[in-house]
């Protein structure tokens, strides 16, 4: 059989195993690793992802390592907060789901101990299915931190790009995708945005993605906005795919995004992550269909979730990945 025209992947997390958190030693971090794997390899995903566990850390289990995992190892950050950091985290825009910030910067920023390559090498030779690293956006880590020693969002969210960059560029993955779940809900910052972001994809040695979604901390949507109000943002990155949320907004936008870039390969969400139902192979396919029928066939390259499966029970996330197999290969006529 020939191969798919529309490659099938996940977002980035999975729910972690329940044994994994009761007893968190590095064996069972591999072990649990090798399921993930393997559970995506099964379903016939065409670019499978770790689960984000590579940055798993039992004491924060709620964001599954998208935020501290990135910013704490920082030299010029740190991570003991007092009340009045506390407080005055609380007095900035823009992170309101959060109760404190991840950290404080207080000097320049440099790597630390931040070693991004040696995570991706632990888990690349665990699958012959080709796997994706991802990471979090400057941006979105920016928002995150108190800033003492930048004092501008801007500045601070260039000075972090940098020192991403210069990890990707180590890494020999496929496919590296960047996250960003903040910027949909501040249109304002996203004149620049698109700045540092490109900083860390031009570093980028494989395929370039960037997701974009309107949130999910614990089920919940965080951001509330538009993708019109970003399509100038998206056609000024250096990116070679988009993987966007749809499936729980809705496919109304769609018609929007014939004024994409025609090189910008777009990723379509056709998974809701923030409903236990299963979707059936038939929804998803008639979901894939309108897409391609909206934007024509030479844009819709990559279908997904809209988001990442951490909040989800497993027999849930592991079925919605094998209805999103199922769907795209009845909508290309594969079955």
């Amino acid at each position: 059989m020939s191969s798919p025209t529309i490659r099938t992947t996940v977002v980035g997390s999975y729910p972690i195993p329940a044994w994994l958190a009761a007893y968190p030693t590095t064996p069972n971090l591999r072990d649990a690793i090798l399921v993930v794997l393997k559970t995506q390899e099964l379903a016939g995903l065409d670019l499978i992802a770790d689960g984000e566990l590579s940055r798993f850390d039992v004491n924060h289990p709620e964001t599954n390592g998208m935020i501290e995992y990135f910013v704490r190892p920082l030299s010029g950050v740190r991570a003991d907060l007092s009340r009045a950091d506390i407080e005055r985290f609380r007095r900035q825009q823009g992170m309101g789901f959060r109760t404190q910030p991840a950290a404080a910067v207080d000097g320049p920023l440099h790597p630390g101990t931040l070693d991004l390559p040696s995570a991706w090498e632990r888990v690349k030779p665990l699958s012959a299915i080709p796997q994706k690293f991802t990471l979090t956006s400057p941006y979105m880590l920016a928002k995150t931190l108190l800033d003492d020693h930048y004092g501008d969002l801007r500045v601070l969210t260039m000075e972090l790009a940098r020192v991403l960059a210069g990890q990707v560029a180590q890494i020999d993955a496929p496919v590296i995708q960047v996250d960003e779940a903040n910027l949909t809900g501040h249109p304002q910052d996203a004149s620049w945005a698109h700045e540092p972001i490109n900083i860390v994809l031009d570093a980028i040695q494989g395929e370039r993605g960037l997701h974009l979604c309107f949130g999910n901390y614990g089920g919940q949507s965080i951001q509330s906005g538009f993708w019109e109000a970003l399509l100038p943002f998206l056609n000024n990155l250096h990116v070679d795919h988009l993987v966007l949320e749809f499936a729980r907004r809705g496919y109304d936008e769609l018609p929007l995004f014939r004024e994409l870039r025609p090189e910008i390969a777009l990723g379509v969400g056709v998974i809701d992550i923030k409903e236990n139902e299963v979707e059936s192979p038939d929804t998803v396919a008639r979901r894939i269909e309108n897409a391609v029928t909206v934007l024509g066939p030479e844009r819709v390259k990559w279908v997904h979730p809209d988001c990442g499966f951490w909040m989800l029970p497993r027999s849930v996330a592991d079925r919605k990945m094998a209805a999103l197999v199922q769907g795209r290969d009845l909508a290309e006529g594969r079955n």
